[in-house]
C-alpha cells in the first residue's frame, strides 16, 4: 500500500487548484491561438489575455497597462534590475543580504560592469528597517530592491514605510512579493511601489508564468527583446493558459485570504507548540516565529554552540516517512554552501547547513501536522542519540 504524502513545502511551490485548471483547459485544448495573431482564434486568446490583465491589475489596485506578463518571479526580478539600469545613468543599487538569488545574482553580475551595490544587514528577525534604507541612499542610487516576505525564514519587511523613504528621496522601489501575494493584502497605489514581482505557482496557480508590475512613468526599459508582445515591453509568445490560470489563482487567493490565513495560522501554532513541547532546548527557530509570516517555520536542532543535526539527513528521514520539507529555497537545492539567509542572521556555517524549512498550505490538515510531529519526535531523538 502506498504511503500518503504529506506536503509541507508550499514556499517552494503549491498544488494547482482544480478550479484554476478548469479555467485553463479551454485555452489548452480549444482556444489555442497565438495571442499575437490577428485571425479569429488569435483574437480569442488576445481578449482572454487582456481580461486576465484587468483582473490581475484589479487584484493589486494597479492600472492594466502597468501589468507585464513574464515567465515567473525570477524573470520579473531580473527585468527590474536590468531594465532600471538600462533606463538611467545611475549605477548604485540597494538591496539586502537575504534577498532571493534572482536579485542577488543579477546585481553581482552587474558589478563587473561598474554597478555599485549596498547590501544591507538584517536585524535579528531577518528584516530591514526604513532607517537603514534612508542611510544607504546616495545621489547615484538607481533602485532599492527588498522582498516583502523572505522565502526561507518568513521575515516580513515593512515595505510601505520603506517605499515612503524611497519616494521622499526620489528613488524607485521594487519589492519581490512572490511569497506574500495572495497571503497579505497588497495595494500598489497605497504602498506607492514602483515595481513588484509575482509568480503564479506560489498561489496554487501554474508554473512558468508571472507578472512584473511597472508603475507608469517609472524609469525602466524592456530587457526581454524579440517581438512586439506586451506593448514591446517583453518579447516572446504569451503563455495564454498560464496567464488565465494566474488571474484565476490570484482572485481565489484574495477571496479566500482570510479563511486560508486562519486555517494555516492554527496549523503553524500547532506545529510550533508541538515542537517546543517535544524538544525544548534542543530546537532553534531561525528568524522570528511570532513576527514572521504565518506559514513558514525554519528550524534546526542544535547539539552544542557550533553544531546541529544534519539538515539533509533529517530531510531524507522525513522523506522516508512520506513528509516533504526542504532545506530552504528550492532554487538552491543541492547547493553545497550554507544558506546565505541564515549566514546573514549570524549563524555559523555548520548550524546554517543544518536547517529545515516547513511551509504550510491551505490543503494541509491538523492530522498531517500531528503525524509530522510524531515523525520528528522519533527521527530527531534517534539522531540526537547517535550524535551524542
Amino acid at each position: 500500500m502506498l504511503m500518503k504524502t504529506i506536503y509541507l513545502d508550499n514556499a517552494a511551490t503549491t498544488a494547482l487548484d482544480p478550479r484554476v485548471l478548469d479555467a485553463m483547459l479551454p485555452y489548452m485544448k480549444d482556444f489555442f491561438g497565438n495571442a499575437n495573431s490577428i485571425h479569429a482564434m488569435g483574437r480569442k486568446s488576445t481578449v482572454a489575455v487582456e481580461e486576465a490583465r484587468e483582473r490581475i491589475a484589479h487584484a493589486i489596485h494597479a492600472d492594466p497597462a502597468e501589468i507585464i506578463f513574464t515567465s515567473g518571479g525570477t524573470e520579473s526580478d531580473n527585468s527590474v534590475i536590468k531594465g532600471v539600469l538600462k533606463a538611467t545613468q545611475k549605477r548604485h543599487i540597494i538591496t539586502s543580504r537575504v534577498e532571493h538569488h534572482a536579485i542577488l545574482h543579477p546585481i553581482q553580475y552587474g558589478r563587473s560592469e561598474g554597478i555599485k551595490a549596498s547590501y544591507l544587514n538584517v536585524i535579528p528577525s531577518g528584516s530591514v528597517t526604513p532607517e537603514q534604507v534612508k542611510e544607504a541612499i546616495t545621489d547615484d542610487t538607481a533602485l532599492v530592491s527588498l522582498m516583502h516576505v523572505n522565502n526561507e525564514i518568513g521575515a516580513i519587511n515593512p515595505i510601505k514605510e520603506i517605499a515612503s523613504v524611497c519616494n521622499q528621496a526620489g528613488v524607485p522601489f521594487h519589492s519581490d512579493t512572490v511569497q506574500s501575494i495572495g497571503k497579505y493584502p497588497i495595494d500598489v497605489k497605497d504602498i506607492n511601489l514602483d515595481f513588484l514581482s509575482i509568480s503564479a505557482h506560489k498561489i496554487y496557480g501554474p508554473k512558468g508564468v508571472g507578472v512584473l508590475y511597472a508603475k507608469a512613468g517609472a524609469p525602466w526599459k524592456p530587457w526581454m527583446e524579440g517581438g512586439s508582445q506586451e506593448r514591446r515591453r517583453r518579447g516572446g509568445t504569451l503563455n495564454v493558459p498560464g496567464i488565465i490560470g494566474m488571474a484565476t489563482a490570484m482572485e481565489l487567493a484574495i477571496a479566500e485570504m482570510e479563511s486560508n490565513r486562519n486555517h494555516i495560522t492554527a496549523l503553524k501554532q500547532q506545529l510550533v507548540d508541538g515542537l517546543q513541547q517535544r524538544f525544548g532546548d534542543h530546537i532553534r527557530f531561525n528568524g522570528s516565529v511570532d513576527d514572521g509570516c504565518y506559514y513558514i517555520v525554519n528550524l534546526s536542532f542544535p547539539i552544542d554552540n557550533d553544531q546541529a543535526l544534519d539538515g539533509e539527513m533529517l530531510l531524507l528521514n522525513l522523506d522516508i516517512e512520506g513528509i516533504c520539507v526542504s532545506n530552504g529555497s528550492a532554487c538552491t537545492s543541492g547547493a553545497v554552501e550554507p544558506s546565505h539567509v541564515l549566514v546573514a542572521l549570524g549563524m555559523v556555517t555548520p548550524t546554517a547547513k543544518s536547517s529545515v524549512r516547513i511551509s504550510i498550505g491551505k490543503h494541509n490538515t491538523s492530522d498531517e501536522i500531528a503525524f509530522t510531529l510524531e515523525a520528528l519526535d522519533k527521527i530527531v531523538h534517534r539522531m540526537l542519540q547517535t550524535a551524542q
